[in-house]
C-alpha cells in the first residue's frame, strides 16, 4: 500500500515580491493567500482559487537565513540570467490564455505551439525571470 501524498506547497525564488505578486495575482489570477515579511525578507502564499490546497509560495532570494553571500548571490545570478524554471500551469484553452498574458506586457519566450509529446504549450517569463509555462492537452 502507497503512501498518499498531495501537493501543499512548492516554492519559487523572486527578486522583487511586489512585482511578484502584481504578476502572479493580477495577470495570472492567482489569489493572495498570504503575506509575511521577516528582516527585508518576503514569502507571498498564493493558489488558484479552484485549488485551495495547493500553494505556491513565492520567496525573495534572501529568505534562507542560512544561506550564504556567495549562494544568495549565485542565485541571484541564475535568477536575472532566467535559468530558473517556475510551475507549468494547466489550462483548457493555451491560446485564449497566451492572449491575456501577452497583453499584460509579459515576457514571451515562446508562442503557442503543439509538441511532439503530445501537449499545447506555450510560455512567459515572471518578472524575476523565471520561465512559467501554459500547457493544454493536446485535442485528439
Amino acid at each position: 500500500m502507497g503512501m498518499e501524498l498531495t501537493l501543499h506547497y512548492c516554492y519559487i525564488t523572486v527578486d522583487d515580491g511586489d512585482a511578484a505578486l502584481a504578476f502572479y495575482r493580477d495577470v495570472l489570477g492567482l489569489e493572495l493567500r498570504n503575506d509575511v515579511g521577516y528582516e527585508g525578507a518576503r514569502w507571498l502564499t498564493m493558489g488558484p482559487a479552484s485549488q485551495p490546497d495547493v500553494n505556491i509560495v513565492l520567496e525573495t532570494v534572501n529568505a534562507d537565513p542560512t544561506a550564504s553571500p556567495e549562494d544568495r548571490a549565485a542565485l541571484s545570478d541564475l535568477l536575472a540570467k532566467g535559468r530558473l524554471r517556475a510551475v507549468v500551469f494547466a489550462t483548457p484553452d493555451c491560446d485564449a490564455t497566451f492572449e491575456k498574458i501577452r497583453q499584460s506586457g509579459a515576457d514571451v519566450l515562446q508562442e503557442p505551439i503543439d509538441q511532439p509529446y503530445g501537449v499545447r504549450d506555450c510560455a512567459f517569463r515572471d518578472p524575476a525571470g523565471n520561465m512559467v509555462r501554459f500547457q493544454q492537452l493536446a485535442k485528439g
